[in-house]
């Protein structure tokens, strides 16, 4: 997801501090943000930021923590600026509200695209800033002297001068009185004690000793377990249901049966999936239920052919094709699903005038809407209690689960009712990052690139999700990384084709557009350095002259993985270099193949400016998980449907990588100051065309569709 941050510059960072009071014997310092839908600033009147009697500082957290570390990174901004030590920080999920929790890259209180820190870098500098600043201006009117004479440290104030100090704590009446000034300076990198320090995660420690609390951890008081089936195909209605059988299981309490959801309601999560499993269901299957993979796919293939809207252009590309047979491919991309550990679940109680929710979500405001719009409540009747989020992906980004959960527990009103979803029925009823079609077409000129057309068939996830980013006809994600195209062609052209699969929904998946659009990018830009008889780093090194961040993390990569030194027969060493959400990275792949066409990834070498580092190990782990994330999909991710009927079902079926499959990963960063960028997203968006483009320098075999078609590597097997 990519929009446009609402402030416009330094300045506009520094107006965004709105006010300041004394509230529960503590200093708060709010600050209001725009909104997405007025587009305008307002003013929150409570706030991110307070600090008790005592100098303990709580964060009002305005992103979900789904193991990204954003509990930990934005504590270290606020700590930093604010001049506190990291352990004096609380943190406290913030309650829906756009207006004042709202993420200022994306408009909504929302937790995606890789924006916590790009969105919140500023506003948490300037919050602990004034702060800061309102603190030593108190301490200042105390002793009578000029605030210049003034230094923090570790929450004190301190006047060198007289040796006198006062903690935070007891400045903050006074400092409840004084107006916030309109301009505070931002400490230095160069006085940087928090930020860049590696420093232990702060939901460490209840995510190890079982205090942490998951949406599926919710037990409200007498509460019962329910689990559900929707119809086998997509758009399927319930006919009727024969639950004679269910109603004898021990423990089950009732069968809700609704137009589109069966659903069994029991003591426990044993006796309502038993329950569920001994129903009888007659399904209308609907317009859907001769759909299969192949057909889809031949669809997509099909769009590529119908007119497409342009997303960039830059020259002449009908031009420079015209008097040359450009090179010409395709490469295909299935539909994945996002399997958390954590299945969708969803906890709610509905009573005559309120409703209360306890779930893991990525967008709270969007929860609480759509359970608002369920039971005709009026919004602030509806409370939503956000839990961590035991793996999102994208997933969570959608409030489908907490619409079926709500109108369950209409069916039993005053009781708690938490909805878990089978693994099963989380894989074979979700939603899932969309199959993709691409053709693409270049021109070679003196061994470089001369010109580049790239033509992408998918859904528009946008259009759903956020219509009013769709415009004129272009999802901004799906040519996510298309767009970016870092090599500077004369002539270049991005178009896209917006093709639905018929009754198959998709939503966002770790990356989304850039998983497919670095794929596709990368591995046909390695095709012509091999068509230009060029070695594959020196091809891109001589076009990425405009680019010197990305061609400095393509030449840290190539000298950390040994480009260029020997291999073993059927190893081979692949490259790809990316620019997507505010970061920049090269990776190299080394990977074996056995003569069964069997794929091992030996190593992984990774070279990252992210900008600004808060927390490296944060960076380092995110780097490793979203390579891990992306290698599982390249290696075996792929939803195929049959009769309209997915045919995955449970991780036997649906592969996750193993410990033993893991590749060493080496990351290493790359020191900037520039703003921060993204880091959730780009190590899951670096997997696959690495890894293909090692593939054929190990094989001579060009993969152009994933998961990786094992038959086709074998010797003597077929061609790709």
């Amino acid at each position: 997801m990519k929009a446009t941050s609402h402030f416009a510059g330094q300045e506009g960072r520094r107006n965004f501090i709105k006010s300041v009071a004394l509230v529960g014997g503590g200093l708060t310092f709010g600050f209001g943000l725009p909104t997405l839908s007025r587009g305008e600033t307002t003013f929150a009147p409570d706030a991110f930021v307070r600090i008790d009697r005592n100098g303990a500082v709580t964060l009002i957290m305005p992103q979900v923590e789904m193991g990204q570390g954003i509990y930990t990174a934005l504590a270290q901004i606020l700590a930093e600026e604010l001049d506190v030590a990291l352990d004096r920080v609380v943190l406290e999920a913030a309650p829906p509200d756009d207006a004042k929790y709202g993420n200022p890259i994306l408009g909504i209180q929302i937790t995606g695209g890789s924006t916590s820190i790009r969105a919140f870098w500023a506003p948490m500098q300037q919050t602990g800033a004034t702060a800061r600043a309102l603190l030593v201006m108190a301490a200042a009117q105390t002793w009578n002297v000029h605030e210049s004479e003034c230094s923090t440290e570790a929450g004190v104030v301190k006047h060198a001068a007289t040796r006198r100090e006062l903690p935070y704590g007891a400045l903050i009446e006074r400092a409840s009185r004084i107006r916030p000034p309109s301009n505070v300076a931002i400490k230095p990198a160069s006085a940087f004690k928090v930020i860049g320090k590696a420093v232990r995660r702060l939901d460490t420690p209840d995510k190890t000793n079982g205090q942490a609390r998951f949406g599926i951890d919710a037990m409200p008081e007498g509460y019962k377990v329910a689990t559900l089936v929707t119809c086998p195909v997509f758009g399927g209605k319930v006919r009727k249901v024969d639950a004679k059988d269910a109603t004898t299981i021990p423990g089950v309490r009732q069968v809700v049966a609704l137009d589109d959801i069966v659903a069994v309601i029991g003591d426990h999560m044993w006796a309502a999936k038993t329950g569920l499993e001994a129903l009888r269901i007659d399904w209308d299957f609907g317009p859907h239920a001769n759909e299969n993979t192949v057909d889809l796919l031949a669809q997509h293939r099909a769009a590529l052919n119908l007119p497409g809207v342009t997303a960039k252009n830059v020259g002449n590309v009908d031009a420079a094709f015209a008097s040359v047979e450009p090179i010409e491919v395709e490469y295909h991309l299935p539909f994945l699903a996002h399997a958390p550990m954590e299945p969708v679940n969803c906890t709610v109680l509905v009573g005559p005038d309120r409703c209360e929710i306890w779930v893991g979500n990525q967008v709270i405001t969007r929860a609480q809407a759509i359970a608002a719009k369920v039971t005709g409540l009026p919004l602030k009747s509806v409370t939503v209690n956000n839990y961590l989020l035991g793996g999102g992906f994208g997933r969570k980004l959608e409030v489908d689960y907490i619409e079926k959960a709500v109108r369950i527990a209409q069916m039993v009103p005053g009781i708690p009712i938490k909805v878990i979803w089978t693994r099963e029925e989380d894989i074979r009823k979700a939603m899932y990052r969309p199959m993709y079609a691409d053709r693409i077409k270049a021109k070679l000129e003196n061994g470089r690139i001369a010109a580049w057309h790239h033509r992408i068939a998918g859904s528009a996830i946008i259009a759903r999700f956020s219509p009013s980013d769709f415009k004129n006809g272009v999802d901004p994600d799906a040519v996510d990384g298309a767009i970016d195209f870092p090599y500077g062609p004369r002539d270049l052209r991005v178009e896209y084709v917006r093709h639905e699969p018929p009754g198959i929904p998709t939503c966002f998946w770790r990356g989304v557009g850039p998983t497919h659009n670095i794929f596709v990018v990368e591995g046909f830009v390695d095709e012509l350095a091999h068509r230009a008889g060029q070695d594959p780093v020196a091809f891109r090194r001589a076009q990425l002259g405009k680019q010197p961040r990305a061609l400095a993390c393509l030449e840290l990569a190539a000298k950390k993985a040994g480009w260029g030194t020997p291999l073993a027969p059927r190893v081979g060493r692949g490259v790809a270099v990316q620019t997507v959400f505010g970061s920049y990275m090269a990776t190299v792949a080394e990977v074996e193949v056995d003569v069964q066409g069997g794929v091992r990834v030996r190593r992984y070498t990774c070279a990252v400016d992210c900008g600004v580092v808060v927390n490296p190990d944060v960076v380092v782990a995110q780097v490793q998980g979203g390579l891990i994330f992306g290698l599982t999909a390249v290696l075996f991710g792929e939803i195929t449907l049959v009769k309209g009927r997915v045919q995955q079902g449970n991780f036997n079926d649906y592969r996750m990588l193993r410990i033993h499959e893991a590749p060493a990963i080496d990351v290493h960063l790359v020191p900037s100051d520039a703003a921060p960028g993204g880091i959730g997203e780009p190590g899951t968006t670096a997997a696959a065309a690495p890894v293909i483009n090692a593939i054929f320098a190990a094989t001579g075999v060009r993969l152009r569709h994933l998961p990786i078609d094992r038959a086709a590597l074998a010797v003597g097997g077929k061609t790709a």
